[in-house]
């Protein structure tokens, strides 16, 4: 079952580590305080809160257990807010956070097989989510896909892989768009394709996914097209960028 009714609070936050782990996204860890009375699902975000600016939203990739809390952020000298982020988390001061936030989680073990499906640094809340599932024993069916535009921004590609060898419930499917003579436009649609292909039982799996809202309501358009229950399909794009 997904849900997140929990009211998010600000935290102060000490950053433990900032590393580059791909050309433009950074792993970052933080401990709180406070951290015993901070609770979250699976699937949850938090926002830096930085002075004078809106705050900046990243998914939670660490399991609700974890002490620390992990961040996956894309940052580079063009994407300003990011950087300022990025800047705020190297400074050596603590960072205001604000957590937990979104409704595309698991409060509990869902009954149904899982369709995780990732763009982009939207690994980052399938991690928390297979990690909190291989921590409570799930033994559905698990299917991950990962999609990217090229091979070096698939940049815990290893990690995936591991649990596609470690945990039998899980296989992992890496979508790469890699091909320069293309008009590419976005890896959603040799990701959808993909998905398509999986020959899953619509009717009876529950999907999450993350991404850009085209990504994600293009997939989701295909999915009901597919016969997918509209109440099995959770993102947290529905919750941010709804369609008028």
């Amino acid at each position: 079952m997904a849900s997140g009714n929990n009211q998010p609070r600000e935290h102060q936050a000490r950053v433990v580590d900032v590393r580059s782990i791909s050309h433009d996204v950074y792993q970052v860890e933080l401990e709180l305080p406070d951290r015993e009375q901070v609770s979250f699902y699976a699937g949850q975000y938090l926002s830096v809160n930085l002075p004078d600016a809106d705050p900046c939203y990243f998914s939670i990739a660490s399991s609700p257990s974890a002490e620390r809390i992990e961040l996956q952020i894309q940052a580079s000298p063009k994407w300003v807010s990011a950087q300022k982020v990025i800047d705020a988390l190297t400074s050596g001061e603590d960072v205001t956070v604000s957590l937990p936030n979104g409704k595309a989680c698991l409060a509990s073990l869902p009954e149904k097989p899982l369709l995780l499906v990732a763009a982009g640094t939207g690994f980052a809340q399938m991690k928390s989510l297979v990690e909190y599932l291989r921590e409570n024993g799930f033994s559905q069916p698990v299917k991950l896909f990962w999609g990217v535009r090229r091979h070096e921004d698939m940049y815990l590609r290893s990690l995936a892989q591991q649990w596609h060898d470690d945990w039998s419930a899980l296989t992992f499917v890496p979508v790469v768009k890699d091909d320069e003579d293309n008009d590419w436009e976005g890896h959603h649609e040799p990701l959808v394709r993909a998905v398509l292909a999986s020959g899953m039982d619509w009717q009876n799996v529950e999907v999450h996914a993350s991404g850009s809202p085209t990504m994600v309501y293009t997939l989701m358009d295909a999915l009901l097209e597919h016969g997918l229950p509209e109440q099995a399909f959770f993102s947290d794009v529905l919750e941010y960028a709804p369609r008028t």
